[in-house]
């Protein structure tokens, strides 16, 4: 294997998954893969900063012996609890047998419930250190981002952060760094994993970005524990995230989601569409039933309109658009315009059912929903073209 320098004695020793197509029990599709990133800092002292998935945790050790005896590690340190971090820990504690294990408090408690093992473990908080020799860790609690536990690592003779899953995207990649990759491919798998996971921890997020700033630390490299590593410009998902967190769409342009029973929806959802465009506006159409809701999210993610759409089904919007909404309702997106629409045969609640989840949401409603009885006819699609034309006039302004 090759090993791959970050830093001077600074290593990647994590793998690659090249075969993995759903994350977080099967919420979130890899379409490109993943990595488990960990980090081997050889020093007068060793240290392991976060494993690896436990099904890789041979791997993992090789890489680590092409470099030192796992004997002689002398920290591990855990940003963060969960398995895709720690899984391979177990191992490498047998190994390591007199590493000593570093995380936050909630750390120690999550280790403990998910391994039931009593490692030796020294607690550290923000602001705390641990000398290598000629590199220092200094340690940052980032919790909620996204786990209680979360913690950064950061050293700065090197001024290379270590934050876990921040700044990380899901790309399997013979490539380590930004400067190797096509950057569209990484922006848009970046903004994909943040819309995805972060949106709910916006507020969290830009808290602890700008806690990092007052504290004057200089942030030349970003290693974060998923994908390519930022060391061209780190500051691009820096920024990029301060955006995000703030709910600043990219574009004013128009989502269009939908699902439909017998296509009359759908039929709806096409002419709205046609009038978005028709007044210069860029659009998407999704079918809920048969698009990936994790690339749906990213779209919502930098786009500045939703329209949604169902028909009414036992006095109720239908299964799929449901769940989609009841995921945007989690996550809190601020800063978006809605509105929505809808077929009926007799009873047609969908359309104020999913107004009012827009509202829960955060989303502002700027036009009340149009709905077409069984087949729309000429006029009610021609209604339709008009309702998404003036959707987009309520976008401009």
């Amino acid at each position: 294997m090759n090993k791959i320098e970050v830093v001077k004695n600074v290593y990647s020793v994590g793998v690659v998954d090249w075969n993995i197509r759903n994350f977080h029990g099967y919420t979130y599709t890899t379409n490109r893969g993943s990595s488990y990133n960990a980090y081997l800092i050889i020093d007068k002292k060793i240290a392991l900063i976060d494993t690896v998935l436990g099904s890789f945790s041979n791997e993992l050790i090789e890489r680590i012996k092409e470099i030192i005896d796992p004997s002689k590690i002398d920290y591990i340190i855990a940003n963060h609890v969960e398995t895709d971090h720690s899984g391979a820990l177990p191992e490498i504690m047998k190994l390591a047998n007199n590493a000593k294990l570093v995380g936050t408090a909630k750390c120690k408690e999550g280790l403990f419930r998910h391994y039931y093992t009593n490692w030796d473990f020294q607690t550290v908080k923000t602001g705390d250190e641990i000398s290598l020799g000629e590199k220092t860790l200094k340690f940052i609690e980032a919790p909620m981002i996204h786990w209680p536990d979360s913690m950064f690592t950061y050293i700065p003779e090197d001024k290379l952060l270590l934050p876990n899953d921040a700044f990380g995207q899901h790309i399997a990649s013979t490539e380590k760094f930004d400067d190797e990759i096509d950057n569209c491919l990484l922006m848009e798998e970046a903004a994909k994993y943040y819309a995805n996971i972060l949106i709910p921890y916006s507020q969290v997020i830009l808290k602890k970005i700008d806690e990092i700033v007052k504290s004057g630390i200089d942030i030349k490299i970003i290693a974060p524990s998923h994908g390519i590593i930022w060391r061209k410009d780190p500051m691009k998902i820096v920024n990029s995230y301060i955006q995000w967190a703030k709910g600043l769409p990219l574009k004013k342009d128009v989502i269009v989601i939908y699902e439909t029973m017998w296509g009359a929806t759908e039929k709806m959802a096409t002419m709205i569409l046609e009038g978005v465009k028709a007044s210069g506006i860029e659009g998407k159409l999704y079918n809920i039933s048969v698009t990936d809701r994790t690339e749906i999210i990213k779209d919502v993610l930098n786009s500045k309109g939703l329209i949604m759409g169902s028909s009414t089904h036992d006095n109720n919007i239908l299964p799929n658009i449901a769940g989609f909404l009841d995921f945007i309702k989690g996550l809190r997106i601020k800063n978006r315009i809605g509105t929505s629409f809808g077929s009926f045969g007799w009873s047609g609640e969908s359309v104020k059912i999913i107004e009012n989840t827009l509202k829960e949401s955060g989303i502002e409603v700027v036009l009340p929903p149009i709905s077409a009885k069984y087949t729309p006819s000429e006029d009610d699609l021609k209604n339709c073209f008009e309702f998404g034309k003036q959707f987009a006039e309520k976008l401009k302004g």
